[in-house]
Formats: structure tokens, sequence, C-alpha cells
């Protein structure tokens, strides 16, 4: 077996090594930036690289004592959260160039423990629908998904171990399953939002994208100065875990038939506990109640982009946000009502198991770089706030 690359270590195994003296910080960033040298004309995953930055700071963090919880690891940031050194631009014609006055705070606590920024990967204009220039790095002629375009590829392309993205609808998990790495969206506000633009701040989430779940947990777990979140030891009881189609089941296609019941065998095969669930009526309506939410805020949170820039806002966005200025405030309540009551009664609704195992999308990426592919199946978990994880299995023809 050949040995991995520096560039092709995940991000703990590449800590590991720099703390044990076999790799600094310096030779893992100018891996990363040879590769990313090598494919991004390709891929497409980034919208701004600071090399002789990022390696300065390779640099700072071999020479610094500890060196952080971080030492050096490169970390892509989506071009949705606010950077002071380099330019933030949303996805957007009217923001090029733009250079905010201080970095998002999930910004300023990765480079508090020793990351390394590389740059500023692609994100779809404000956060929504309408796709930037990434393709998927396993295929050039489909789409990487959205929102986190660039992170998702540029973490699956190895150019970089930990990239940030962000969910709103299925901005984390759905470009995650397409490009075949871990997408983690956790709980609703345990990463802290401050320097990210808003979209719908109901749902708006601080997501990662890792190549390995115990990367995914390890960063959040700094993000959110919550240790516990890290990996380790064994379970003392078999999880309990509930295969739920849910009410989208008939999005599916046959090839996600195949990888939720081979999933579901898998893990049954590993010691779990695993078995049908169906989610009560409560849930039904919570797909589109939270569609109909994203529209009604994402009209206020570009409200200044429509009214003063509406000639640099894209015809798909210009198309949800008037759907949401349509949007009566009575049936905004409402469906915020939906939404909150099956929020309520989640924990009742599971029952016994400990997590539920859905679809991460309708099927393999699609072809064509006009859309990123369809968020249904990313819709519930978000509007219920709770944490959830895109696992690569199965890969695409």
């Amino acid at each position: 077996m050949t040995s991995k690359q520096p560039n092709e270590l995940t991000a703990l195994e590449a800590l590991s090594r720099i703390e044990a003296g076999t790799l600094t910080s310096e030779a893992l960033v100018a891996s990363c930036l040879e590769r990313i040298k090598d494919r991004e004309a390709t891929v497409g995953a980034w919208n701004y690289i600071a090399p002789e930055q990022a390696l300065d700071a390779a640099r700072i963090a071999d020479k610094a004592p500890s060196g952080g919880r971080l030492r050096g690891i490169p970390v892509a940031v989506k071009d949705i959260y606010d950077t002071v050194d380099m330019p933030t631009g949303y996805g957007s014609p009217i923001y090029v160039g733009h250079r905010p006055a201080a970095d998002a705070a999930c910004v300023t606590q990765t480079r508090a423990e020793g990351g390394v920024v590389l740059g500023k990967t692609v994100t779809t204009e404000f956060a929504f629908f309408a796709p930037g220039k990434t393709a998927n790095p396993h295929n050039p002629t489909h789409t990487p998904g959205g929102s986190s375009s660039g992170s998702a590829a540029a973490v699956a392309d190895f150019m970089v171990p930990l990239a940030f993205g962000s969910q709103t609808v299925g901005s984390t998990i759905r470009p995650a399953s397409y490009c075949g790495v871990v997408g983690y969206k956790p709980s609703f506000g345990l990463v802290a939002r401050a320097g990210m633009r808003p979209l719908a701040e109901t749902f708006d989430t601080v997501g990662v994208l890792t190549r390995s779940v115990a990367d995914a947990a390890y960063f959040v777990s700094l993000l959110s100065r919550r240790p516990s979140l890290r990996l380790g030891g064994k379970l003392e009881t078999p999880p309990r875990i509930g295969l739920c189609r849910t009410p989208e089941w008939a999005a599916a296609d046959e090839d996600v038939a195949v990888a939720l019941e081979t999933a579901a065998r898998l893990a049954a095969g590993a010691g779990a506990k695993v078995s049908e669930i169906t989610l009560p009526e409560a849930f039904s309506r919570v797909t589109k109640a939270q569609g109909d939410i994203v529209d009604y805020e994402a009209a206020g949170s570009a409200a200044y982009d429509m009214a003063v820039h509406r000639d640099q806002v894209s015809k798909s966005f210009i198309e949800r946000a008037e759907a949401g200025i349509a949007c009566s405030p009575e049936h905004y309540d409402e469906a915020l009502s939906i939404v909150f009551n099956a929020q309520a009664v989640l924990d009742a609704a599971m029952g016994d198991f400990d997590v539920l195992l859905c679809p991460s999308a309708t099927g393999e990426a699609p072809k064509g770089l006009g859309a990123t592919g369809n968020p249904i199946f990313s819709r519930m978990g978000t509007a219920l706030r709770v944490p959830c994880l895109s696992i690569p299995g199965l890969s695409g023809h």
C-alpha cells in the first residue's frame, strides 16, 4: 500500500503526525496548495486563495509552543463567512472585492486554535440556489450540490481536510452526499453565527465538511466549546436506529432505496438494533412549511440587494424572494406553527430510537452545472433543528 500524501490525510491523521514531529504544518499546507494548483482549473472550488499568507501562518504554527488544538491544519472557509483579510463576496457580483471589518466568529475560533485559513470557497448566491462555477470532482459534468459547493468539492478532491459549510435548507448535507464526503449540520445554534451572511435566520446553521466523522466531531467540538462531542471509546449499548423513509419518500430514486437498505443492513450487521419507523401526521407538512419560511425570510435578508442592486440578483433568487413577499404574515405564522409543533413532538415520535436513518439526497449528483439538485430530503432535519450527518457510502455510476 502506498503511503498517503500529506494533502490526502484526514485532519486528525495530520494532527497526529504534526504532534509526533513527522509532519509540519508548512509541508501539509504546501501539499494542499500543490493539489489546488493541479486541480482547481477542473474543479473550480475556490473564489480566493492566499498561498503565501497560508504558508506564513503554517510556519508560525510550527514554531508556536502549543500551536492550538488545530496546530496548523488547513481550513477552507465558505464565502458567506466574513474574513477580515480576504474578500467576502457571498456568491454575488454585488459584493466582489468586499472586505468585511472583522472575521466571522467561527473563523476567529479556527484561527485561535491554530487553524490555517487557505482561502474562500465558492458558494451559491447568498447560500440559496443560483450555482457558482464549481464542478463535482468525481465527474466535472455533474453538480457538486449546493450551497456549500466549493467546500464539499475541495474536501472531496483532497485540496483541504476541513471546510466550513452552512445549512438553511440542505446546503451541507446534499453536497456532502453528491461529493462523497462527511457533512455535519450540528444542532441549531450550537456554533455561533456572528459574521455569517443570513438567509433565513429561523434555520441558518454553521456546518462542516470533512473526510471522516471523527474529524467533523473534533472540529465542531472546538467551535462549540463542547469537548464531549468528540468521538472516543465504544458505545455501552448498541444504538437503536429507526429506518425512516420520511413523508418525502416518493422523491427518492431507485439508487436511494438500495443505498438506504444497504446502510440499514450494514448497521444491523455491526450490532445496531434497526427497525422501521413511520413519522406521525404532524410531520407530513413540515417540508412545505420549511420552504415557505425560507422564502419569507430570504426576502428580508436580501432586502437591500433586491431594492438597490436588483439587476445583479439572479432570476432564481428573485423568484424565491418574490414568493416570500407574496406570502402573508398569517401564512408565515402558520408555517412556523407547523414546524414548532413538529419540534415539540419529535422526542415522543422517535420513541426509543437514538437516531433516524434517512436519505441525504434524492439520488446521485445530477448531470449539469445549471442547478444544484433537489434538497427535499434535508428540509425536515433542518426544520427540526436537530443534528444531521451525511456519511459517504455507495458511489454513483
